[in-house]
């Protein structure tokens, strides 16, 4: 897949997962907004609703006291016979209403003198009797009335609304409404002082989004006004619970980003790797027909009599022989060292080495390399007990590209030097180390060295060649042997690469 498509898949997915994170949020803000009002206007309700409660409680408790002051209730009715007038009846109602009803005779029927004409005696004084009941009633709700105008703002607050009975009114209406939600209530006056409240009222300034008003008794016409104030300590918690399915939704669109970037980074690397190894298995292409071209043409020079029968002649083409023999197999080496990278686990076969005679042997075979440089190389192989249970060819390779790299990071402003040196350490331990006089590596760097294709920068120099495997080889080795690598450097000052291998139990 082409780069360039790479990153149109990754803007688009992108703008999709934005759209998505928008749109979700976009969603859950309006219905928090939703689920505020719907509180807010249901506990409206319920404290309108409560108020109107305290309100009947007093009306009834005013018909109450009235009922108890009031005698038997029955109007005393009087009547007088008026020769040729009709009879006149008069009535007083226990709250001192006065009335009078004349009737005359029409025949042999008794009428009242109200419109609408004669009616039968019985009838008459059934209505005459639901009449003076009705007279009554109303006289004493007219007390009733009057008493609550008059005299019931003088009762204490604590009497007309008293704590257990709002309690009960707004647990009955919040419940009717859904709204099962814990709250702390208190009474106050005009001037916000408490008059009671409930143990747990804490309110402050910082919870007014949490605190509802309403006037007690708004029908009071003289009188101070007190309020009822409702506090909800959890309303944020029961207003978020309302909308914990969209919890999923996010942890759902979270998992599918994290995967999406994973995803993005992985088709970064392994386009970077795919690069790499084409660049390498082409480098590695043209690497190998120069030797071979060497070989091939030494081989055909052998068959040339003439070159048989010269000493030096043979000497020469043995030696190129041998040279471009090494440098297939350091090639090969380096295929080797990209396989390693394509397997989790290296297939080892360890033996017991003597870590002082493998590292003197490969300091003398690169002995002729570093003097080819005008450098030198010394080994101050001072360790008693310097057998290690390794694979005896990756062990080579990782001491022979540390070595490699001193010659390549040479500095041109001093002759190259390469020291190797070993040593005992406890628990059974063994330190090896490889320090070179070049050019360093800035702090920077010193991180990222034994990452995989990562190549530290060489400035104005661009006769090194290489892919970044080789530290990272190096690194992958060391840790399958059970060891430790770490490095100190400083920029034009030279570097240090120490090695830490666990001594055979054997």
């Amino acid at each position: 897949m082409k780069k360039q498509t790479i990153w149109i898949l990754t803007v688009l997915m992108a703008l999709t997962f934005l759209g998505l994170l928008f749109i979700q949020i976009f969603y859950m803000r309006n219905i928090v907004q939703l689920r505020y009002e719907q509180f807010a206007q249901g506990v409206r309700q319920s404290l309108v609703a409560v108020a109107n409660h305290l309100e009947q409680d007093e009306t009834r408790h005013f018909l109450e006291d009235e009922m108890r002051s009031t005698s038997t209730g029955t109007a005393a009715i009087q009547g007088t016979d008026n020769s040729g007038e009709g009879k006149r009846y008069s009535f007083t109602t226990p709250t001192g209403l006065e009335a009078d009803v004349t009737i005359r005779k029409i025949g042999n029927v008794d009428a009242a003198l109200s419109p609408g004409g004669g009616i039968n005696a019985h009838f008459q004084s059934a209505r005459d009797a639901y009449r003076n009941r009705y007279l009554y009633q109303k006289g004493m709700l007219d007390d009733v009335i009057l008493n609550i105008i008059s005299k019931a703002s003088d009762r204490p607050i604590t009497e007309r609304a008293d704590s257990g009975r709002v309690r009960t009114y707004l647990r009955q209406e919040l419940d009717t409404l859904g709204l099962k939600v814990p709250f702390e209530f208190a009474v106050a006056n005009y001037a916000g002082t408490l008059l009671y409240k409930s143990p747990e009222f804490r309110a402050t300034l910082s919870d007014r989004d949490n605190m509802f008003i309403q006037t007690l008794f708004p029908n009071d016409v003289a009188g101070p006004r007190n309020y009822l104030k409702v506090y909800f300590p959890t309303k944020r918690d029961y207003i978020f619970s309302s909308i914990s399915f969209m919890v999923p939704a996010f942890a759902f669109t979270l998992i599918l980003l994290i995967i999406f970037v994973y995803t993005i980074i992985v088709a970064f690397r392994q386009k970077k790797l795919t690069e790499m190894k084409n660049d390498f298995i082409n480098n590695m292409t043209h690497e190998f027909k120069t030797p071979i071209s060497s070989i091939s043409l030494a081989a055909q020079m052998l068959n040339d009599q003439t070159v048989r029968k010269s000493p030096a002649m043979l000497q020469q083409i043995s030696s190129v022989i041998n040279d471009e023999t090494k440098r297939l197999r350091f090639q090969v080496e380096k295929v080797l060292q990209m396989s390693m990278f394509d397997r989790q686990k290296a297939s080892l076969k360890l033996v017991e080495v003597d870590a002082n005679a493998a590292i003197f042997n490969i300091v003398n075979t690169f002995k002729l390399k570093v003097e080819k440089y005008g450098g030198s190389i010394s080994a101050d192989l001072d360790a008693m007990d310097a057998i290690v249970n390794v694979d005896e060819m990756h062990f080579t390779n990782v001491i022979f590209n540390l070595l490699d790299n001193a010659v390549k990071y040479r500095s041109d402003e001093r002759p190259l030097h390469l020291s190797v040196a070993s040593r005992d350490l406890s628990d059974e331990r063994l330190e090896i180390t490889i320090a070179d006089n070049g050019i360093g590596i800035r702090r920077d760097d010193l991180k990222k060295i034994f990452d995989k294709f990562y190549r530290v920068s060489t400035g104005n120099r661009h006769d090194v060649k290489g892919f970044g495997l080789g530290l990272a080889y190096v690194k992958k080795m060391v840790t399958e042997l059970g060891g430790e690598i770490s490095v100190e450097s400083e920029l034009n000052s030279g570097t240090k690469f120490i090695i830490i291998l666990p001594l055979s139990k054997n």
